[in-house]
């Protein structure tokens, strides 16, 4: 096993708690049991963004590069939101907006988001009664700058070069 590929099956298994709810999507529509990385799923990721994001490791794996790149605030808000969207209870949900602001949106904050002022002060304005939506627009924009920007990056980067490389020569033997 090369390094890249063993640094690879351990960041997933450290992102696993991250992306429980991408997990638990893929369980429920398929009721059978995970399977591990297939060269067919690492084939997907390069058709589109949409299709990484949507399979199993895809976005575990992106969020891993993302790492390297000292760029992965984009899928971690992306993700956050993801889990608040499915928040029920109320307090929660204004426990988790609050953190989400801290975290992303405020000037200034650790892991800022690049969001444009109107989104900022919507979201400013909402986040005193948060409902499921109040982060949409932002997570709509900064879905929009992975798929342009850091997408393409990933897919000639050498992560995912080397990646392909090794589930090909594997899949051949």
């Amino acid at each position: 096993m090369t390094k890249l590929y063993k640094y690879v099956l351990y960041f997933l298994r450290k992102m696993s708690s991250q992306i429980c709810w991408l997990c638990k999507m893929r369980r429920d529509e398929s009721k059978r049991p995970p399977s591990k990385l297939t060269l067919e799923e690492v084939l997907q990721w390069a058709q589109s963004f949409e299709k990484l994001m949507a399979t199993k490791y895809g976005p575990a794996i992106y969020a891993a590069y993302l790492k390297m790149e000292h760029s992965d605030e984009n899928i971690k808000f992306w993700m956050a939101c993801e889990t608040y969207k499915k928040i029920a209870s109320r307090w929660s949900r204004v426990s988790m907006a609050k953190k989400l602001y801290k975290i992303y949106i405020q000037p200034q904050s650790p892991r800022e988001i690049n969001i444009d002022s109107s989104t900022r002060e919507t979201i400013i304005r909402n986040i005193q009664e948060p409902t499921e939506t109040c982060f949409e627009e932002a997570q709509k924009i900064v879905y929009m700058h992975m798929e342009r920007d850091s997408y393409p990056r990933f897919l000639k980067s050498e992560m995912y070069q080397k990646l392909l490389k090794t589930m090909q020569s594997n899949n051949s033997s």
